[in-house]
């Protein structure tokens, strides 16, 4: 019995894996069951199997892409290190400029959510989760001393809606903001929202 859990659970996640992939290459709209199953060499049939309509599969999928989002981000913000070394790290790598991958998944499914309810509830619950881990460690950083911001969740608002303006601007359309003024506008946002000059940011 274990075996063939965990076979599924590997087809599953072999699915949702080809499913972004497809979803980056080809748009929301366009994707199709079949291109999914083409990259995998498997039926339609196999597809629709574990996830009944393409509307299931494509919120499985950004589910699936938001947990790994979830997990790095966690990683980040649970090192032994201060509030602030943890904050500046995970604003670098969720910035547009930084290591996150994915921004283009991301616009699409802003985009498909404002269509798809269980696309939208998918990406609330990632936009929850993000600014209540942001929040945590800036509260952490007031609590001991690092620094002053009295509306960390405020602040967790306000870098997000800054990051993801800047990540449509840098994928959406190319040369129109330039990589390293982006990385300056982030790094004097989170100054200027924990109170300290520049060159306090470690």
């Amino acid at each position: 019995m274990t075996r063939v859990r965990l076979s599924v659970a590997e087809r599953r996640g072999d699915l949702l894996r080809a499913a972004v992939e497809q979803i980056e290459a080809r748009g929301v709209t366009a994707v199709r069951i079949a291109d999914i199953a083409s990259v995998l060499g498997v039926s339609n049939a196999l597809v629709l199997y574990h996830f009944s309509t393409k509307e299931q599969l494509v919120a499985a999928a950004f589910r699936h892409a938001a947990e790994g989002d979830l997990a790095q981000l966690r990683k980040l913000l649970g090192r032994r290190t201060s509030a602030l070394r943890r904050l500046r790290s995970a604003v670098r790598w969720y910035a547009p400029t930084g290591q996150a991958k994915g921004w283009r998944l991301w616009i699409e499914g802003w985009a498909a959510a404002l269509r798809e309810p269980a696309l939208r509830e998918v990406a609330q619950d990632l936009d929850r989760q993000w600014k209540a881990a942001i929040a945590e460690v800036i509260a952490e950083g007031v609590a001991a001393g690092e620094f002053h911001c009295p509306d960390p969740h405020g602040t967790a608002l306000r870098l997000t809606a800054l990051l993801d303006g800047l990540a449509v601007q840098l994928t959406s359309y190319e040369g129109a903001v330039p990589r390293a003024r982006a990385q300056e506008w982030v790094e004097e946002a989170l100054s200027r929202e924990l109170g300290l000059e520049s060159a306090a940011l470690p």
